[in-house]
């Protein structure tokens, strides 16, 4: 929701823009495989409430990140969803299906397939692999793949692989300061790269907006397999989940 300058000024507007936000955001939220109701419907299940009191100042570190509103003393703070777990990075991340065997380490190599969507902004979709519906993937095509702690991929989605099995699914909250780096457009060096020009450029003009974007991403996430290296340093491939 977003917090008042001390005149008042645009706080219609800004109302309208939280309330946009609210309900774009709430609606890409998988519901976990054991609750019959789904999870985001539920009242209980809303991002909180985060209006300050009045004449209070906001903890910086709960404003989202916004070129626009730099060195101001209000903006638009960070969703927060009770159903979710948050980290100490500011990683929010909710288990859908939790999977099997053992979880991966730094080193690993890890498959995964995901989907993206700009959930602080519109919610459009820029990656879209499998249709993430229901808690299942689909046919197995090509994933995406990293090993963890090689930085290849972004803070968020490294941090949410860790603790995942096989079979697994997660969503994953990701604010601006754990998401893509603004050096690399491409996300070339710093993935996960949408696999369509459109996807892209639905990603990057949210990242690279100057304006009053919120540019945090939900990710959803399955583990197809972990590969541990051999003596050799070689990566073993074991069975996968599809």
């Amino acid at each position: 929701m977003l917090h008042a300058s001390k005149d008042g000024e645009g706080m219609g507007r800004r109302g309208s823009i939280a309330a946009m936000t609210f309900a774009l955001a709430t609606s890409f939220l998988l519901p976990i495989e054991d609750v019959n109701a789904d999870t985001c419907a539920r009242k209980e299940c809303q991002p909180k409430p985060n209006f300050l009191p009045e004449g209070s100042l906001p903890d910086k570190s709960e404003i989202v990140s916004m070129p626009a509103l730099k060195g101001k003393d209000y903006g638009k703070t960070k969703m927060k969803y009770p159903d979710f777990v948050a980290t100490p990075s500011g990683l929010q991340y909710k288990d859908v299906k939790v999977g099997n065997g053992e979880s991966p380490e730094d080193g690993d190599r890890v498959v995964f397939d995901w989907e993206g969507y700009t959930i602080g902004y519109y919610g459009r979709i820029f990656q879209a692999k499998n249709g993430v519906k229901g808690g299942a993937f689909a046919d197995e095509t090509d994933f995406q793949r990293c090993v963890l702690g090689s930085h290849t991929v972004i803070p968020g989605l490294e941090e949410g692989l860790k603790g995942m099995k096989v079979g697994g699914i997660r969503q994953l909250v990701v604010t601006p300061e754990l998401g893509y780096p603004e050096d690399d457009p491409s996300h070339t060096r710093v993935g996960p790269k949408p696999s369509t020009f459109d996807g892209q450029r639905a990603l990057n003009f949210v990242l690279f907006n100057k304006g009053l974007i919120d540019k945090t991403l939900l990710f959803n996430i399955k583990v197809i397999r972990i590969d541990k290296k051999d003596g050799d340093g070689n990566y073993i491939r074991k069975g996968s989940s599809t």
